[in-house]
């Protein structure tokens, strides 16, 4: 649906006198109200259901911290490479460990601030703490913190003018609102997200608040990857989901014109329902992938376990070390030896008996502070994350 009318421009002056126009959106939800028809009613019971199956394996599975620390770095990695990065979950995982990835370091850091920020933002709703302005630059605060954008204001909301695309907002692509307007519309969409002045239900509410927040663009960096990062938070908030376990990301990566372009028209068109039709599907698609990989991992454990069991005498032991690369699979030694309560010679005769299965790979190439790499526990989580 077009709306003649999705927010007004106010005239802004940028450098150099040049004089050029700031969008300033209507406050959600929309008005006219949206036309869910019934294909749109559709996919979004098919998408519930989706998230349904997707929170039930938090459930069923023996630890869920299995899988929720490999989803969200998944996530990470996806996020940061739509704005441009070339760091993958490999490098992540190195770099977690104090393994330079031979990368630009400033693009691993940034994978590394949104882990960061996303723990935060879970750890914080929580202890009670609501989705809110003070979260969300928390959070930003969180992000920006190290390496590149940490000289952007890092949890403040701007006090510039910022734009998207051309090299000054009198050839940009979209013009946000004007700095100070920042906070009023910022607060329109804190009371949106806590139903007022409508109900309205947690899904659809992620699609509007996340084509709401890019609109906006808060902040002087960081604001694509927060608002990702927004979608995982509200689902959480709302009790769709017990986990962070959606890589959402995924979907926007793989149709990355197809979202510029959608947002671009919320703002020229007001047209909401393709958005929220783009949005469902990629919500859709990325649960049921992330389920579909939680079944292939319990498979691969299995069949890892029993290959382990074969060895005999010192089995023992190597099934504690593979249990604990199922929890980290990116394992050093005196790790190994904390998590599992076994020596370190134990731990290094475990993991070189794995190494000898093929399960795990040293990645350093060096004789002290080794890392070893449950190979296809992270060949399985990588898929989709190649850098564009």
């Amino acid at each position: 649906m077009n709306r003649n009318n999705p927010g007004r421009y106010v005239l802004i002056s940028s450098a150099g006198g040049e004089v050029c126009r700031a969008f300033v959106p209507n406050a959600l939800p929309p008005e006219p109200a949206l036309n869910v028809d019934p294909e749109l009613e559709g996919l979004i019971h098919e998408t519930l259901l989706a998230l349904g199956r997707l929170d039930s394996v938090s459930i069923v599975l023996p630890d869920t911290v299995l899988f929720t620390y490999m989803y969200v770095r998944k996530e990470a990695v996806l996020s940061a490479q739509i704005e441009g990065t070339q760091s993958s979950l490999s490098d992540l995982l190195l770099f977690e460990n104090d393994v330079g990835p031979g990368l630009s370091m400033d693009d691993v850091r940034e994978v590394s601030n949104y882990v960061a920020a996303l723990n935060h933002g879970i750890d914080r709703l929580r202890e009670g703490f609501p989705l809110s302005l003070r979260l969300f630059r928390e959070i930003h605060g969180v992000l920006l913190s190290k390496g590149r954008g940490s000289d952007k204001e890092p949890g403040e909301f701007r006090r510039s003018q910022n734009w998207i695309g051309g090299t000054r907002p009198g050839n940009a692509m979209f013009v946000p609102p004007p700095s100070d307007h920042v906070t009023e519309c910022m607060g329109a969409l804190e009371k949106f997200l806590h139903n007022d002045p409508v109900a309205t239900p947690p899904l659809i509410k992620a699609a509007l608040a996340h084509g709401q927040f890019e609109t906006i663009h808060p902040f002087l960096d960081g604001n694509g990857r927060l608002g990702r990062l927004l979608v995982t938070l509200l689902l959480c908030a709302e009790g769709v989901l017990r986990e962070p376990m959606l890589y959402v990301s995924l979907f926007f990566k793989s149709h990355r014109q197809e979202y510029y372009d959608l947002l671009q028209r919320l703002r020229t068109q007001g047209d909401w329902e393709a958005w929220l039709e783009f949005f469902l599907r990629g919500v859709k698609e990325t649960a049921t992938a992330a389920v579909e990989t939680a079944q292939a991992l319990l498979i691969l454990f299995e069949e890892d376990r029993q290959r382990i069991q074969a060895i005999g005498r010192t089995s023992g032991s190597a099934l504690r070390v593979h249990r604990a690369l199922q929890e980290r699979p990116a394992l050093r030694i005196p790790q190994g030896a904390a998590m599992t309560g076994l020596s370190a010679p134990t731990v290094t005769t475990s993991l070189k008996n794995l190494e000898r299965l093929g399960i795990v790979r040293e990645r350093t190439g060096k004789r002290k502070n080794r890392v070893y790499v449950y190979e296809r526990y992270v060949a399985l989580l990588s898929e989709g994350t190649e850098p564009l």
